[in-house]
């Protein structure tokens, strides 16, 4: 890829100086690699959202669902995994359900689509299978994402190097489902297939609000895992796969800062206001993820993830930059 197709993503060089900052630092970092595992008690990851339901939710007076329903009656779970969100589903009976959904791991996040249903869950090989063959389909989750975001940038007048640079995306992503597929493969899993619904039209300001919390929030973030796997895998495999990843990925999360100073230019200070707020819930929540994170020993060791307390150093830097 040539210098001038690189330059069409704007830098973002407070990103960069914090993700570097971190990585440079990893080896002072608490935590090390004795931390995780299920002899302690904590749960392993597992390769797809867990679904359980909040209970019946009230119809809006239209008898439409409600769009933005609270969690507080989401229930915790079994195996202690951390909340991620929730939203309102219709029942077969009539009325609206609270679903709510609990992840692990904080491998590759992706830019989750709009509408992403649960997978249905492969040959899961292992723990490393596991988390390889859910990074995978996040990774072609977010094809379709990117393709929509070119779209719409398109559809809503934005600059043309924006919509190309979130095409490019699109084929980054390609590239690095192959990657994590053959990786899966390797431990004997199956990448689960995506399911995702047809895209309906949405506002600038839908659209605006997916990019603050999937691009500025866990994008960038998935930026630093990725980096922090590239630099910490004892398999070189995948240390040197995560490395080319996390390169792109800082690009991916470059993009999604230079959607929102674009919007910034063209949103009302109640409309700036209501995306910066969608940024600091994003925020919480992933925080909480943070920390409820418990990786086994072969996830920090092989896999190269952060132990507990390495990402909550990783979220303080994100913190730093995206609150």
């Amino acid at each position: 890829m040539s210098r001038r197709t690189l330059a069409v993503i704007p830098k973002h060089p407070m990103l960069r100086r914090t993700l570097y900052g971190l990585l440079l630092a990893a080896p002072l970092l608490p935590g090390g690699l004795a931390c995780g595992g299920e002899d302690e008690g904590r749960p392993i990851c597992t390769p797809n959202p867990s679904l359980l339901s909040g209970g019946p939710l009230e119809l809006e007076a239209d008898g439409s669902l409600p769009s933005t329903p609270s969690c507080r009656t989401c229930p915790g779970h079994p195996d202690y995994l951390p909340l991620r969100g929730c939203s309102a589903s219709s029942m077969a009976s009539g009325g609206a359900e609270l679903i709510c959904e609990y992840d692990s791991c904080l491998g590759g996040d992706g830019r989750r689509p709009e509408g992403l249903r649960q997978a249905v869950r492969g040959d899961a090989g292992g723990v490393l299978g596991a988390l390889f063959s859910q990074a995978a389909w996040l990774e072609a989750a977010s094809v379709p994402a990117f393709l929509r975001l070119a779209d719409e940038l398109k559809a809503h007048g934005a600059p043309e190097a924006l919509v190309r640079a979130a095409r490019r995306c699109a084929g980054d992503e390609v590239r690095h489902t192959r990657a994590m597929q053959a990786l899966a493969q390797r431990h004997g899993a199956t990448m689960p297939e995506v399911d995702l619904p047809p895209f309906e039209p949405r506002s600038l300001e839908e659209m605006l609000l997916e990019n603050a919390v999937e691009g500025c929030v866990r994008e960038t973030f998935g930026a630093f895992i990725a980096g922090w796997q590239g630099r910490t895998a004892r398999d070189p495999e995948v240390r040197s796969t995560l490395r080319a990843i996390a390169r792109d990925e800082v690009r991916h999360a470059e993009l999604a800062w230079a959607v929102d100073a674009w919007a910034r230019q063209h949103s009302s200070a109640a409309q700036r206001e209501r995306l910066h707020q969608a940024r600091r819930d994003a925020l919480r929540a992933l925080g909480e993820e943070v920390d409820g994170h418990h990786p086994p020993a072969p996830l920090i060791h092989d896999a190269g993830l952060p132990s507990r307390e390495q990402a909550q150093a990783l979220f303080q830097g994100l913190s730093a930059l995206a609150a």
